[in-house]
C-alpha cells in the first residue's frame, strides 16, 4: 500500500504515519510546519519530508490512499489535486476504522477521562497477554508510538474524540468507529466552538451510543444524568446491547497512596483522585467484556502509572512535603476533578493551584460562567491567559475582572505575564505545600520542569 499524509505532523498524524510504515507501507507526507516532537520522531523513521510546504506534484495516481488531517485548509493544494486524481481521501479516523474493521472495536469516549481509561486498558490487556492495536491521545511509558497496527490483533482499542474529522467532515470522530465495546465515562459541554449549545453537544454522544455495532456492548458512567439518559433511551430501542454501568468503586486512603478495595482485599494504587476510581471502573468493565478476569485485571491495574500530563508528578521534596503535579486540565469539570483529587490525597498540605486558559472554550465569554466555584478547594488558586492568544483566535477580549467575576473567588490572582507568574511562585514558602500546574497549552514556553525543580529544592 503507498499512503500519502497531507498534514503529517499532527499529534495523531504522525503516530498513525509511523504505524504504517511499521505495518510495512510506503508512507509519505507533507505539511506547511511540523514541530517537535514530531519532527525529530518523524525524522527518526526517515518519514520526515525534506521541506515544508504543499506540493501537489506529490500526489500522483499510484497511490492508494490520502489521509487528510485537521491542520489542513479544504482549499489545499494537494487536497485538490487528489480529488482531480480521483485517489481515495481518508480522514485519520476513517483510516483508523479501516484498518480495525475485522476486529472487535473499543472505543472510549467522554468528556473527560477518556485518556486516562484508554490508557489503563491497554496497560491491563498487555500484562493480560492480549495482543491488541490501539490509537491513543497520549505519550505512555513503554509504549514509543501512540498508533499501532497489525494484521494479527483481533481487538483495537481507540480514545474517541468528539472534536471534528478534517476540514471536509464536520463529524466528531466518534462518530466513525462504529464500537463493539463503547463507553462513556461522562458528559461535560466543552469545544463550544463546534457545539454551541449543550444539547447540541450532549446529541453528539446520542450518536456515538446508537452507532453500537450488532450485540455490542456499552459501558457507562451511571453518575451522569446525562448518560443516564442515553442509556435509558437506548435501553428502549436495542435489546440487543449489552449494558454494563458503573460509578465509583470502593476505595480508601492510606497514607499518601490510594487503595482499591474488593472482597476484602486491597490493592494499593499509583494513581489517585475519585475521578481516578470511576476511571478505573471504566477500564474494568470493558476488561470484563473482553474476557479479563477480576484478578488478572486488579493484579495488573495496582502497577499503572498513569499517562503523561494527567496527575503526573514531575517534581517531590519527601522532606519538604511538596510535590508538583502537572495536568492537562482546562475545561471547568477537569479543573474541579483534578483539584479535588489532589486536595483529597494530601489533606494535611496546602495546595496551590495554577491553571491556563488557553483553549477556544476556555477563552470564550458565553463559557465562563461555567468555571464558577471549580478551583475552590485549593488554598490559593491562580489564572493565567494571554491576550494574544485571545485576539490570535479572534475572540472578544477579555479582562482580568472577568475572570475574577467568572470564578466566582475573591482571593483569585489572575496573570497575563507568564514571566511575572513564575517569579512569584518562586518567591513563595513551599513547606507542606503542593503546586497543582494544569493546561492544555505551555503557559507561553514556561520551562515546568525547571520551575518544579525550583519549588522543590
Amino acid at each position: 500500500m503507498k499512503v500519502h499524509f497531507i498534514a503529517i505532523g499532527g499529534s495523531a498524524m504522525h503516530n498513525l504515519a509511523m504505524a504504517l510504515h511499521l505495518k510495512g507501507y510506503e508512507v509519505s507526507g507533507s505539511d506547511d510546519e511540523i514541530f517537535d516532537p514530531a519532527k525529530g520522531r518523524l525524522a527518526r523513521y526517515g518519514l520526515l519530508p525534506v521541506e515544508e510546504g504543499w506540493y501537489p506534484e506529490r500526489i500522483t495516481p499510484d497511490l492508494d490512499a490520502v489521509i487528510l488531517g485537521m491542520h489542513a485548509r479544504a482549499d489545499n493544494p494537494e487536497l485538490l489535486r487528489a480529488k482531480e486524481l480521483g485517489i481515495k481521501i481518508y480522514s485519520y479516523p476513517e483510516y483508523l476504522y479501516e484498518q480495525g474493521k475485522e476486529k472487535t472495536r473499543v472505543v472510549v469516549g467522554g468528556s473527560h477521562g477518556k485518556t486516562s481509561v484508554t490508557a489503563m486498558i491497554l496497560h491491563v490487556l498487555k500484562e493480560a497477554g492480549v495482543d491488541c492495536d490501539y490509537m491513543v491521545g497520549a505519550q505512555l511509558e513503554g509504549y514509543d508510538i501512540m498508533v499501532r497496527l497489525t494484521r494479527e490483533a483481533e481487538v483495537m482499542v481507540l480514545e474517541g474524540d468528539e472534536y471534528l474529522t478534517s476540514p471536509i467532515d464536520r463529524r466528531p470522530k466518534f462518530h466513525l468507529y462504529h464500537p463493539d465495546i463503547a463507553v462513556i465515562n461522562g458528559i461535560a459541554w466543552d469545544h463550544v466552538n463546534v457545539f454551541p449549545t449543550f444539547g447540541n453537544y450532549v446529541a453528539q454522544f446520542d450518536i456515538f451510543a446508537r452507532s453500537i455495532e450488532p450485540d455490542g456492548t456499552f459501558a457507562y458512567y451511571a453518575g451522569d444524568e446525562q448518560v443516564r439518559n442515553i442509556a435509558g433511551n437506548l435501553k428502549k430501542e436495542r435489546p440487543d446491547i449489552r449494558f454494563m454501568p458503573y460509578d465509583v468503586p470502593e476505595y480508601r486512603l492510606a497514607g499518601e497512596h490510594t487503595e482499591l478495595l474488593h472482597e476484602g482485599k486491597a490493592y494499593p494504587l499509583q494513581v489517585f483522585g475519585r475521578h481516578n476510581m470511576q476511571n478505573i471502573f471504566a477500564a474494568w468493565q470493558v476488561c470484563r467484556a473482553l474476557g479479563v478476569s477480576d484478578r488478572a485485571f486488579l493484579e495488573a491495574i495496582v502497577r499503572f502509572k498513569g499517562a503523561s500530563r494527567r496527575l503526573e508528578k514531575i517534581a517531590e521534596n519527601k522532606a519538604s512535603s511538596v510535590t508538583v503535579f502537572k495536568d492537562f486540565a482546562h475545561s471547568p469539570s477537569k479543573l474541579q476533578a483534578t483539584v479535588s483529587a489532589v486536595k483529597e490525597q494530601y489533606p494535611e498540605r496546602g495546595l496551590v493551584a495554577c491553571m491556563e486558559l488557553h483553549t477556544f472554550s476556555s477563552l470564550s465569554k458565553i463559557f465562563f460562567s461555567h468555571y464558577k466555584g471549580c478551583m475552590d478547594q485549593a488554598d490559593k488558586a491562580i489564572v493565567y491567559f494571554n491576550p494574544k492568544a485571545v485576539e490570535h483566535k479572534k475572540l472578544d477580549p477579555v479582562t482580568p475582572e472577568m475572570i475574577y467575576e467568572a470564578f466566582g473567588r475573591k482571593d483569585l490572582q489572575v496573570y497575563d505575564d507568564s514571566g511575572a507568574l513564575v517569579e512569584d511562585l518562586k518567591k513563595m514558602d513551599w513547606k507542606d505545600v503542593n503546586l497543582l500546574w494544569m493546561t492544555s497549552g505551555n503557559f507561553d514556553g514556561v520551562d515546568e520542569k525547571a520551575l518544579a525543580r525550583d519549588i522543590t529544592k
